[in-house]
């Protein structure tokens, strides 16, 4: 996804707040929505409208991942390359096209994050049957989801929903 694409909607508008002759006068801030689910990302903290764009994007991408849903089909699962890219080295799984492993302050990560939720999803919660499916401890799988707060606070917000104790 792009600021470019049909699918979202990108506005300018003038940020408002203290900061004086240090406040830029033009519209740089940047407010972009994801027509199809209504998810809005901004940022307004740059006085390049540029910057902020790029800023507002990542977000928007984040929040498609923790809040966007694919369906998996357990019986014929194999994970896509985005997840296998996050997956630590121990995963008996992960091949050798995959490169260093991703760490939750690469922009890829986003992409193996969503792949990593939308499993989680489909086992409803449990952090085991997830691991088995990914070839990893479930030691391992714990680890790299709170490696990142977004993940964690978005597998704790399900597993509470079924009644499951948060990953801590």
């Amino acid at each position: 996804m792009n600021a470019h694409d049909s699918s979202a909607k990108l506005d300018t508008f003038k940020a408002s707040g203290p900061g004086g002759q240090h406040r830029n006068k033009r519209e740089s801030a940047v407010r972009i929505k994801h027509l199809p689910t209504g998810v809005i990302a901004q940022a307004v903290e740059d006085r390049s409208q540029h910057m902020n764009r790029a800023s507002a994007l990542a977000r928007l991408r984040t929040q498609l991942a923790l809040k966007v849903r694919n369906k998996v089909d357990l019986d014929s699962y194999s994970p896509p390359l985005e997840l296998l890219c996050i997956l630590p080295l121990a995963s008996t799984i992960r091949g050798s096209e995959c490169g260093p492993q991703i760490g939750p302050k690469n922009p890829k990560f986003v992409l193996g994050m969503q792949a990593l939720l939308d499993l989680i999803f489909a086992v409803e919660g449990s952090v085991s049957e997830a691991a088995k499916l990914l070839g990893l401890s479930t030691g391992a799988l714990s680890r790299l989801i709170l490696s990142d707060d977004s993940l964690r606070m978005a597998v704790n917000e399900l597993r509470a929903s079924k009644g499951m104790k948060p990953l801590k």
